[in-house]
């Protein structure tokens, strides 16, 4: 099969998110200007440099009561912060709770039963319970082609490792089991490793 994705693809659902897959989750929580925590679950996310340490991730649509995006886009353009709470597979109900379309006034904190806690450097909410989180400054958003796509990135400026997950000295992801989106109403666990040794 072979299909211009411009032309549309002839199946039932579209393909392309089980193709690109499986991906991290970014749970990106912010804080409104009126202190309203919003917290809610991009599975376009990654990370994308080393030094200093930066990630992105994408926004593909808007809600009513939000100008042309989502809450999370329009509170970083606000504050210029948010933080990347990394999605533990014991804390899966929880994220998909965070993913339904809430008015932007609903805290999803507390929609989900979700403990909080205060970043460190910045002003906003992260999952206390996370098995790392990210604290960012904004860098840039760039807009992509159609109606609503953007790409938020930011720098990496405060890492929260919870101690469980230390392990002789290495963030050991078997201790948490991350969750990864495939595509359509698919996840998976990560639950198994295997090392690889880059050639010279």
């Amino acid at each position: 099969m072979f299909y211009n994705p411009k032309d549309g693809h002839g199946l039932p659902h579209n393909p392309f998110s089980a193709i690109v897959s499986p991906r991290p989750i970014g749970w990106i929580s912010t804080r409104a200007t009126d202190g309203i925590n919003n917290l809610a679950p991009y599975s376009f996310f990654n990370a994308v440099a080393y030094e200093p340490p930066q990630v992105m991730f994408a926004s593909t649509s808007t809600k009513e009561d939000q100008d042309g995006t989502k809450d999370s886009v329009a509170n970083i353009l606000a504050t210029e912060v948010f933080c990347v709470n990394i999605v533990e597979y014991a804390m899966r109900d929880a994220m998909n709770a965070t993913s339904a379309n809430l008015g932007k006034e609903v805290d999803e904190f507390a929609h989900a039963g979700l403990e909080l806690a205060d970043c460190s450097n910045i002003n906003c909410a992260r999952v206390a319970q996370a098995p790392a989180a990210l604290e960012c400054k904004l860098t840039q958003v760039v807009s992509l082609p159609g109606a609503h796509n953007r790409v938020v990135f930011g720098e990496v400026i405060g890492v929260h490792l919870r101690d469980d997950c230390i392990v002789e000295g290495r963030f050991d992801v078997t201790k948490y089991t991350p969750l990864a989106r495939l595509g359509y109403r698919d996840y998976t666990s990560v639950e198994k490793l295997f090392a690889l040794e880059r050639p010279e």
